[in-house]
């Protein structure tokens, strides 16, 4: 790899193979536990680890069209961290299947005795439906791959010959490129997500996967860069005003999570509707009502609190710290909101579900880090290598 050193090398390796083993052990334990609790809990489990690991390649992809929009020293330092999340997108693809084949023991809009009794799922039968469900899923992941292919594909002609026409081709594509991944995304978490209890409706749900997505990719990227930069490997431009920079956007990701999230749970409460109401109510009672309290503090309050201090936007270990909380807060944000639906309609799988997502998030997370590594060491650790062929020895103002 380009203007990274030995050490460095083998650490990258070291952690690609940690990760496989880490994939394999909790694939292997996640299917041993489909054997004891059945499919339906398995695949509940699944849908978790697959909306989480799709989410940091997905929010990658978002911020990364966001700063060839802007640009900005905030995104030059992350950019190869980016790149590299959006393009284990193929691997994604494929873990999709499951969720795919397993649809039938997923959601009840499926089973053709339920909907038969059921005026409401009846009456959306002309979305949720199986031949639809497939056909979207094809064309969502036809438009993200299509993106993720120009990006990185100009990104490295660009490398090649920096200040080129691939620049103003970035700029051109990632202003379509976000509509159409907002779009995109937000049926795709009506989808997979919402129609797991096909009698509730939210139009900000999708806008919360969009956030919920962008939040934990970039909090991944600015983790990473940050243990790159520990490890020597990042250029002298990560300077205390950048970390300040990566520190602030932080901010913003987490202030806008909180306030699209308090605006729906607003909205829904305030008005009290039967059809409405009962995805909070069981979600605010007893363990669930524990989980919530914590996405409060930790999603929220703790790292507000601190991001609003200088001195901790421009401390990496302080920043890394937080990057990690947000990291793990996500896929507690993702269990409460997925797992509940298996306790609806007569079934009570819903705390199974959620004690074996960890083990999911854990099998799908390790081979998603394992394409990940690869896919960084495939190209150089910053954008236009030849003006920063000095950035070895360069790192140390923030180790």
């Amino acid at each position: 790899m380009n203007h990274m050193d030995t050490s460095l090398g083998n650490r990258l390796d070291q952690i690609r193979r940690y990760a496989l083993y880490a994939g394999a052990a909790g694939l292997i334990v996640w299917l041993l536990a489909s054997a004891i609790l059945g499919m339906r809990v398995a695949l509940g489990a699944y849908l978790i680890g697959f909306l989480y690991v799709l989410g940091l390649s997905l929010g990658a992809l978002a911020i990364l069209m966001l700063q060839h929009l802007t640009g900005g020293a905030w995104g030059r330092m992350i950019r190869r961290v980016l790149e590299a999340s959006s393009r284990v997108l193929p691997l994604v693809t494929l873990l999709a299947l499951p969720v795919l084949l397993g649809m039938r023991a997923l959601y009840i809009w499926t089973q053709a005795d339920v909907v038969a009794g059921d005026e409401v799922l009846a009456s959306k039968g002309w979305y949720l439906n199986v031949p639809g469900f497939v056909v979207r899923t094809v064309v969502y992941f036809a438009v993200w791959l299509a993106l993720v292919f120009l990006l990185n594909r100009w990104a490295r002609e660009q490398e090649r010959t920096p200040y080129s026409q691939q620049s103003n081709w970035l700029r051109s594509l990632s202003g379509p490129g976000l509509v159409l991944y907002g779009l995109t995304m937000t049926f795709a978490a009506f989808d997979w997500a919402m129609s797991l209890e096909p009698h509730w409706f939210s139009t900000i749900y999708g806008v919360l996967f969009l956030i919920g997505q962008a939040n934990n990719a970039f909090a991944f990227a600015v983790g990473v860069t940050l243990l790159l930069a520990w490890w020597r490997g990042v250029s002298e431009t990560l300077s205390r005003d950048t970390l300040a920079d990566l520190g602030n956007l932080m901010l913003a990701f987490i202030m806008l999570w909180a306030y699209i999230a308090f605006s729906q749970f607003l909205i829904i409460w305030s008005g009290n509707l039967p059809e409405e109401i009962p995805w909070y109510l069981a979600r605010l009672r007893g363990g669930w009502g524990v989980l919530a309290l914590l996405l409060v503090i930790f999603h929220f309050a703790v790292p507000f609190a601190l991001l609003l201090q200088a001195e901790v936007k421009r401390n990496p270990r302080t920043l890394a710290g937080l990057a990690a909380l947000v990291l793990i807060v996500r896929a507690v944000d993702l269990v409460w909101t997925v797992a509940p639906s298996f306790s609806t309609h007569g079934h009570h799988d819903g705390i199974w579900v959620a004690l074996l997502a960890p083990v999911a998030i854990a099998g799908l997370g390790g081979l998603w880090l394992w394409q990940f590594v690869q896919q960084l060491r495939s190209r150089s650790l910053l954008p236009y290598p030849e003006e920063t062929a000095h950035s070895l020895d360069a790192s140390a103002e923030v180790a």
